[in-house]
């Protein structure tokens, strides 16, 4: 029987294509044992976008300083609790207005009050948050848990092996640094992810997709938001 495997690191309230993913796959492998980056273009683990009255704003976590090399398992929050507040106002200014306001903030609310000690934890417990609102179940290994070697694509794909996967569903952003050889060694079909982002209501003038979850949560409600994703 065919396993489809979706890799991707515990991001911090991810975009919607994140949970699009998860909707084809029958396993997702958390990736937390890869080095922490936080000073990039390129860096979500512990940051993403909502949008505002004057357009698209990062909204993020804050950890305690590490070493370069630390790996995203053991970055841990920032004791100071003012972040979390920070966080809950940002929403509350921005998407009180908003038809799904109380239900969402509510629950996300909860999850940042939560004492958590790791950033990992208290990201996949967001990611459970919105898999629960929007209808996905699926299994998920972190993959400190197992025999990782290589780098990028003999890493990856080694991963899906480990798991007893056949498919590997990946976004289409690895594209420039994939490399299908050590798929192909493996018998693992690659899977590029067809995700067209859905158009929906949002507060404020214009759209601006690529956000948060939350944004089209708090405009469209968790059944919305679960079928928008199932048709893109």
């Amino acid at each position: 029987m065919s396993r489809t495997v979706v890799i991707h690191q515990p991001d911090f309230l991810p975009y919607l294509g994140f949970f699009h993913r998860f909707l084809q796959a029958d396993l997702f492998v958390a990736l937390d044992h890869v080095q922490f980056v936080q000073h990039s273009r390129n860096a979500w683990s512990h940051r993403d976008k909502i949008k505002t009255a004057s357009g698209e704003r990062w909204m993020s976590v804050s950890v305690k300083k590490c070493p370069m090399n630390t790996p995203i398992k053991d970055v841990r929050l920032s004791a100071n609790s003012q972040w979390q507040q920070a966080n809950l106002n940002l929403l509350r200014e921005n998407y009180r207005g908003a038809p799904f306001f109380r239900p969402i903030f509510d629950r996300l609310e909860q999850v940042h009050r939560t004492p958590f000690e790791y950033m990992a934890q208290f990201n996949l417990a967001l990611i459970d948050v919105v898999c629960e609102w929007i209808g996905i179940k699926i299994p998920r290994v972190m993959s400190s848990t197992l025999m990782c070697s290589g780098r990028k694509s003999e890493m990856i794909a080694g991963i899906v092996a480990d798991v007893g996967g056949d498919r590997y569903l990946s976004g289409t952003g690895a594209r420039q640094y994939h490399e299908q050889e050590p798929f192909d060694r493996r018998g693992i079909e690659v899977i590029w992810q067809d995700f067209k982002h859905p158009v929906y209501p949002q507060q404020f003038d214009g759209f601006i997709p690529y956000l948060s979850v939350i944004d089209a949560l708090f405009n469209c409600g968790p059944e919305a938001t679960g079928a928008m994703l199932r048709s893109a």
